[in-house]
């Protein structure tokens, strides 16, 4: 990697250790209980799936007892209490409070959003935006032969991956995988996009549920067979000789291609 390089991939490979990328470099087999602690723990997922929950279930109560002018209030202003109350858990249980703040600010931009315009589909204006931020980034690495899980791999694997452009096999593969994040991006915009122009909040919020943290974690496992398919653990590397793992890593590849 060049010194112009260093930087780029030291920012990447930092976001990447404290995304759920990171369980990629493990050289446990990915399971259900893997796949659940890679996106946070059971904690993590309640976090992330209880706001899109509680709004959806507290707007479509608001909508039929409330008056109009108050369902978007409700609705929105609920999972950002809830949202706290998370921070709060965690500063009270001595947990690192940075996951709860992160949700929460997401989630009260979003509450602010809907309630400053009077409309419940923006509530998820701010994911529909960065979900498509991050599928022409995606795009963009693949326009320049830089398939960004790539470069994620290669900085969370070290010296396992550091020549994986110069390795067929392994840039065939994660430059697959990367076309497969892009697609989870695209998906959900395919899917979402057309509920909010519609103005289907209910819609949007099912979707979220669905092509939310269950679609990211079976993306994330998919990633973590297919890396490890051609990038062995470091205990064979080790005990292998370079002619082997070679071999291996061939007959790995071939089950996947």
């Amino acid at each position: 990697m060049s010194n112009e390089q260093a930087p780029l991939g030291d920012a990447i490979g930092a976001a990447a250790k404290k995304s759920g990328l990171r369980a990629v470099a493990s050289d446990d087999l990915p399971n259900g209980a893997a796949i659940i602690e890679a996106i946070g723990g059971v904690r993590g997922l309640i976090e992330s799936v209880l706001p899109s929950f509680l709004f959806l279930l507290v707007y479509v109560i608001a909508k039929n007892t409330l008056e109009p002018s108050r369902v978007v209030l409700v609705s929105s202003l609920v999972p950002l209490a809830v949202a706290v109350i998370f921070i709060i858990v965690r500063a009270v249980t001595k947990l690192p409070v940075t996951p709860a703040v992160t949700g929460a600010v997401f989630v009260a931009i979003t509450a602010f959003l809907a309630i400053s315009t009077d409309r419940a589909e923006n509530n998820f204006v701010l994911g529909l935006a960065l979900n498509g931020i991050y599928l022409v980034a995606v795009l963009i690495s693949l326009a320049v032969k830089r398939p960004i899980i790539g470069l994620i791999v290669a900085q969370l694997l070290g010296e396992r991956a550091k020549s994986w452009r110069e390795v067929p096999r392994q840039k065939r593969l994660l430059t697959l995988v990367t076309w497969m994040w892009a697609g989870m991006f695209a998906i959900r915009l395919i899917v979402e996009l057309p509920m909010y122009l519609a103005r289907n909040p209910e819609g949007l919020a099912i979707a979220k549920l669905v092509l939310g943290v269950p679609f990211y974690a079976v993306v994330l496992w998919i990633t973590w067979l297919l890396v490890r398919s051609v990038f062995p653990p470091a205990a064979v590397t080790d005990g292998a000789s370079d002619a082997e793992v070679d071999k291996g890593g061939d007959a790995a590849a071939s089950k996947v291609s």
